[in-house]
């Protein structure tokens, strides 16, 4: 119990600036849910055993258009697909996690991802500790801004128009932090010029996935020059 105190105690300032950005996006999901007429429990099992940002957003949708569950399967692999690429580069890492395996694996989002590539646990601090507390503290955070979002949203109405540009900044800032801290930048240009093309051969509905599946193909097939 010591060990994951040190543990959590070492990740929780890596987590502060997603802890803003999830409690805004969460209580933009909870209030949009709650117009739809949906309670706060709605919102806590979704935010616990969905929990993926978008996938939430669009059910939204989905629930308010009744659509078929076959609908919602199909619409949920697609827009969750870049996960499967976030996974296999994790392997690795996770393989010697144990018990905490399903639920890093179910709490590797966007954002964890980043926090889990951009910081390492300081010395003596247990990495499968230190991993599974960052996992944990964002989860809460979603979790604690839906709920919040939620009861708010079923008292009162609120225009939630550019908030998802939160999520976008956050981003940048994790992206900004990465590059300072390496010396080597040909990963982090490759992947600019992948996504720029990409964005502009097939447009904002599609780039995303084919971007991240051609970025994993060249860091794989080009990796040697891409460490000199």
């Amino acid at each position: 119990m010591h060990d994951f105190l040190k543990a959590f105690k070492d990740a929780f300032p890596h987590t502060i600036s997603i802890f803003l950005g999830y409690l805004l996006m969460g209580m933009t999901f909870g209030m949009l849910l709650a117009q739809q007429g949906y309670d706060y429990k709605v919102a806590l099992f979704m935010s616990l055993f969905i929990y993926a940002g978008a996938i939430q957003f669009v059910a939204i949708t989905l629930l308010s258009a009744q659509a078929s569950l076959m609908n919602v399967v199909i619409v949920s692999l697609l827009v969750n697909a870049r996960q499967t690429c976030y996974a296999l580069s994790m392997l690795d890492r996770f393989k010697n996690t144990k018990w905490r395996l399903p639920y890093l694996a179910h709490a590797l989002t966007d954002e964890t991802f980043a926090l889990l590539n951009l910081y390492a646990p300081k010395k003596g601090v247990n990495e499968t500790d230190f991993m599974f507390s960052i996992s944990l503290l964002n989860h809460s955070y979603w979790i604690f801004g839906s709920l919040v979002g939620s009861l708010v949203g079923s008292h009162f109405s609120f225009d939630t128009q550019g908030m998802e540009f939160v999520m976008t900044a956050i981003f940048i800032v994790l992206f900004m932090e990465q590059y300072k801290r390496n010396t080597n930048h040909k990963n982090a240009w490759l992947g600019i010029a992948i996504a720029v093309v990409c964005l502009a051969l097939f447009g904002t509905e599609y780039f995303l996935l084919i971007a991240l599946v051609l970025m994993v193909l060249a860091l794989i097939l080009f990796r040697k020059q891409l460490e000199c």
